[in-house]
């Protein structure tokens, strides 16, 4: 099949997301200097405010960006009919043709605003905790959700996460001296998936106070997008649902929705099973849906990739390598990507490459065939368990992607993937097996050359190795049946007596 042109390539007409033009025919581009001023002005302001009430509350009273009402997002088809648009605020999924949904800025309205611009704001947002801009997501609030009150942000200040230089592992096992993990695991609830719920469960809570029948909401989940979605809607009192593949998940995923107080169903199924269900029952029940069909979760996703370029001085990577499932999050990183490109913050896009796990890749096998036919499988199950997806929801998002980056997929067995994980373990690093799966294929893109040893390469790691140990101790164990386990370590058993110990640690001493 090929990929069909989402809304980023269409025409932007400048209107707000009711629809209407809410733009002056003349606008006026605004200076770096202006920027330095407000900044000042700020800085005054807030030493003469002090603490009085909460961050929050502090919020409140800030003084907006200039022309910062110009700002509008709105859903349009991903692909389809241009003039199909809706209001972030309408309860919409899909379009009329039954494709999905895009969130599309007012990048005319953005352009006001010079390059060095942007960057001197999200530069002086970052780290702090002035609400809600101490966010690595809400630090970009103008270009995620521009027409959101900050009272209305549900946030942990997520994102602002750790882009570490694999030394070690990049120069004695791949001969690189520039490969970075940007480590998305070290967020609120252990995954990426912080990021995109922030924005949803944010519009969540601004619906419910415009006084939309919004029960709850809900997911279908490989176990993190329902320990995200738990815990910021516990955050914003919002009840929530999920639904999980009974036994497919780890216990450390499982417990997180059940402390945040979900309404947890176990469900005699797989992924694809439960988001069945679960787009069933929202169609008939006040339940908002929070899966990646849900193109608000992709902003938030997206500004991982504007990060990365933050944490880079605003240079861009050569490679940057993605385990791949459902697939949303490959999209939501080109839109990062896309983003800063087209208002000038970069010049290039970085060539994206797609990382699945070999029991769960309809994507390589479109790949293979040269994207001319996609047919879902039925995936098997993986260590890897979070994207044993074999459905993908985003599959055109995805293809589009990897067609406008000349992008690459890969796959990796199981023993692939978890040697990968635990030989990066060895060098300092505590993987999940997504990022196993995405480490393996970086190793076989170096075994052939295609990644060159001096290439700015970016691995995303999914999740925290926390969540996923079952799996660890079981390799270290050597009770994996069909992997030897080429880097296990398992403990050694000793007497309590020093002469045995003195034996072992000569041993390996030596």
């Amino acid at each position: 099949m090929s990929a069909l042109a989402p809304s980023l390539a269409a025409p932007l007409c400048g209107r707000g997301s009711s629809g209407v033009s809410s733009k002056p025919s003349v606008v006026r581009r605004v200076s770096v200097s202006s920027f330095r001023a407000r900044r000042a002005s700020l800085h005054v302001r807030a030493a003469a405010n002090g603490a009085a009430g909460s961050i929050r509350e502090q919020a409140g009273r800030r003084v907006p960006l200039e022309n910062s009402k110009l700002f509008s997002a709105k859903f349009v088809p991903f692909a389809g009919d241009t003039s199909e648009e809706y209001s972030l605020d309408e309860v919409i999924y899909r379009s009329q043709n039954g494709g999905l949904l895009d969130v599309q800025h007012d990048m005319e309205a953005l352009a006001m605003y010079p390059p060095e611009y942007w960057k001197a704001l999200f530069d002086e947002r970052v780290g702090k905790t002035v609400w809600p801009y101490g966010s690595g997501v809400w630090s970009k609030k103008e270009w995620v959700l521009p027409g959101i009150s900050d009272d209305d942000i549900v946030s942990m200040f997520e994102g602002n996460s750790n882009l570490f230089w694999a030394d070690r592992y990049g120069r004695e096992i791949l001969g690189m001296n520039d490969l970075w993990v940007k480590q998305c695991g070290n967020s609120h609830t252990g995954s990426f998936k912080d990021l995109g719920m922030t924005a949803l469960v944010s519009q969540v809570n601004r619906m419910r106070k415009q006084g939309k029948p919004l029960a709850a909401v809900g997911c279908a989940s490989t176990g993190d997008t329902s320990a995200a979605l738990s815990a910021y809607a516990a955050a914003a009192g919002i009840p929530s649902i999920v639904f999980l593949p009974a036994n497919k998940i780890s216990l450390a995923q499982l417990v997180q929705p059940i402390a945040n107080g979900s309404l947890v169903l176990s469900i005699d199924t797989d992924f694809d099973g439960c988001m069945r269900l679960i787009r069933e029952v929202t169609a008939e029940l006040p339940i908002y849906l929070a899966n990646s069909l849900n193109s608000l979760r992709l902003e938030g996703q997206k500004t991982a990739a504007i990060e990365i370029l933050q944490q880079f001085d605003w240079q861009v990577p050569d490679y940057v390598i993605i385990p791949g499932g459902n697939l949303g999050n490959v999209y939501a990183f080109f839109k990062g990507f896309k983003m800063c490109k087209d208002l000038g913050l970069v010049d290039k896009m970085p060539r994206m490459v797609v990382a699945q796990a070999h029991n769960a890749n309809p994507l390589y096998r479109a790949y293979k065939a040269g994207y001319e036919n996609f047919e879902a499988i039925k995936a098997e199950p993986t260590f890897a368990s979070a994207i044993q997806i074999g459905d993908p929801v985003s599959i055109d998002r995805a293809i589009y992607a990897l067609k406008e980056t000349n992008g690459i997929v890969g796959e990796a067995t199981e023993e692939e993937l978890m040697d990968a994980a635990a030989e990066a373990d060895l060098t300092g690093m505590f993987n999940c097996p997504h990022t196993g799966v995405a480490l393996a294929v970086l190793k076989k893109l170096r075994e052939d050359q295609t990644i060159g040893p001096n290439d700015r390469t970016v691995v995303i790691s999914t999740a925290h190795g926390l969540k996923f140990t079952q799996s660890k101790v079981d390799y270290h164990a050597g009770e994996i049946e069909g992997i030897l386990g080429k880097f296990a370590n398992p403990p050694v058993k000793v007497k309590e007596d020093f002469g045995a110990v003195m034996d072992v640690l000569k041993g390996r001493l030596a």
